[in-house]
């Protein structure tokens, strides 16, 4: 069932200098650690003057749509989902 919340959540975020990727490898939820199994969407929109960078990720049991806002350096999860249908 998929939650929609806006809540603070700590990423750990991978740059890679030789393809010019970012990806989120861990996102700690609720003081557990979720590692990242596999990237989905990744877009970015201006919010005013601020560029929010949106990820969709999954680990092995949660499904979450991640925004990163550039001005604050701040990740909220907007998102999560455990993958059982409502």
């Amino acid at each position: 069932m998929v939650q929609k919340i806006s809540a603070p959540v700590s990423v750990a975020l991978v740059f890679n200098h030789r393809c010019r990727s970012v990806v989120p490898r861990w996102v700690i939820w609720e003081g557990q650690t979720h590692k990242v199994i596999r990237l989905g969407f990744h877009y970015s929109y201006r919010g005013g003057r601020t560029l929010m960078h949106v990820f969709s990720v999954e680990s092995a049991t949660l499904y979450f749509k991640l925004v990163l806002n550039t001005e604050t350096l701040f990740w909220t999860v907007e998102e999560i989902a455990d993958g059982e249908a409502d």
